[in-house]
């Protein structure tokens, strides 16, 4: 998944520079109170946020799958861990669990083990790629209910959007969960002002957008996106290079190993076990030579 094209006007939100511009603008946060608002189905406004930075350990950017996480509280105190997944992760619901539970552990532990009052956490993860096949919906919202599907403790909540289920044509899309999802989708593919959808003026929207244009740019802002790409470009090749190295080592055992076995028979010329397992002759004398050693 490409994320960053020199053709595009607007970045892609899936980005990591996208989602630190738009969810994580610390100096203009109504993109983010309105999609909070959105994900979590409230008909409140979110007033006022508050980012917190480095509370939860683990909470880090992954630039080869593109993660952002975000951490912060609203004037009431509800607290909401946002992270965005772009490639497969089939233990995602392990870790929201873990990083919202570690946020509960952690309130707690400075209310000197008091249970009474504790806010409410909003855990919610965005994902380009399924991870319920066994749902249908692409938005879900999943708290402490029993067999009869009655509530039990929402304290916890939890969140995910898989963005690859999300289907909807323009003309059906209505709610603010929607437009947030579709321009999420959609944004990256727009060239013109003429192709906007009519709700993209909308102020929280048009905000947001207007952090993404790549035309609007100011030299600082085309630095530190042009210092993202390249950031991520580095941590790209490292990965790759790791994989590759990992596969040349375990092919390396692997024909080592069979190489061992031929010798173990004792039938077979050092030519024929070269020749039948398609190595040098010289890597079977130095395998036979270690194996001397070992003796």
């Amino acid at each position: 998944m490409n994320l960053y094209n020199d053709n595009e006007r607007f970045i892609s939100i899936l980005s990591d520079y996208g989602f630190k511009v738009t969810f994580g603008n610390e100096s203009d946060t109504r993109f983010l109170r309105k999609a909070l608002q959105a994900l979590i189905q409230s008909p409140v406004p979110i007033q006022t946020i508050e980012f917190i930075q480095n509370e939860i350990q683990g909470l880090t950017k992954d630039s080869r799958s593109g993660i952002y996480d975000l951490f912060c509280t609203d004037e009431t105190g509800n607290q909401f861990i946002v992270e965005m997944q772009l490639g497969e992760y089939p233990a995602f619901i392990q870790r929201m669990k873990f990083y919202a539970l570690y946020r509960l552990n952690t309130l707690i532990r400075k209310g000197k083990y008091q249970f009474e009052g504790l806010p409410r956490i909003y855990c919610i993860g965005i994902l380009a790629v399924s991870i319920l096949p066994q749902i249908v919906d692409y938005h879900n919202v999943a708290v402490f209910k029993n067999q009869n599907n009655e509530l039990i403790d929402d304290q916890m909540t939890f969140i995910t959007v898989e963005l690859d289920k999300f289907k909807k044509l323009l003309t059906d899309v209505q709610t603010d969960l929607d437009k947030l999802i579709y321009t999420m989708k959609t944004i990256d593919t727009v060239t013109e002002p003429t192709q906007f959808p009519t709700f993209w003026t909308e102020e929280w929207l048009e905000t947001a957008i207007r952090e993404l244009d790549t035309r609007a740019m100011s030299p600082e802002k085309r630095l530190v996106y042009e210092m993202t790409i390249a950031a991520n470009a580095v941590a790209i090749n490292n990965e790759q290079k790791k994989i590759e190295e990992a596969k040349e080592a375990e092919g390396l055992a692997i024909r080592t190993n069979a190489v061992q076995n031929l010798l173990a028979l004792k039938s077979l010329t050092i030519e024929q076990v070269a020749n039948s397992i398609g190595v040098p002759v010289e890597f079977v004398l130095d395998i036979q030579r270690q194996l001397a050693k070992d003796l």
